[in-house]
């Protein structure tokens, strides 16, 4: 599911994240990003007071990964869990307080369990599930 063409746009692209609670869609973009050996997304948490509320709610979620060059994308369709403590999250602080000068720093990760890929670059193969 998550091939190496796919894995590329993941580690290099942008990242919008989409979730919904209550029939009130909350999309974001992200920046403290990563994709596990084992094919899970994994985000930093460092401004995600919506995300997280709509996630206690329904834990499914969606990524859009694209390079806004090329327009080569994929949207990710998963489920989501959040942690607290361990090397990912020890990780994405040491990104933030790195970036932020110390002046804040990730609270937790989102790790994401894909279910679906899709081809959203335009072309012949958008919408084709891989």
């Amino acid at each position: 599911m998550i091939n190496e063409d796919v894995r590329a746009i993941l580690a290099n692209g942008m990242w919008d994240l989409a979730t919904c609670a209550n029939d009130e869609p909350n999309v974001i973009p992200v920046a403290f990003k990563d994709v596990t050996d084992d094919g899970k997304l994994v985000v930093g948490d460092v401004f995600m007071e919506t995300t997280l509320a709509n996630l206690r709610k329904n834990e499914r979620i969606a990524i859009s990964a694209y390079d806004p060059k090329s327009l080569k994308g994929y949207q990710v369709k998963g489920t989501a869990g959040y942690v607290t403590n361990g090397a990912i999250v020890d990780d994405f602080k040491k990104m933030v307080e790195d970036m932020f000068n110390g002046s804040v720093t990730a609270k937790g990760a989102l790790v994401i369990t894909p279910q679906r890929v899709i081809v959203t670059t335009p072309g012949p193969n958008n919408k084709q599930e891989l």
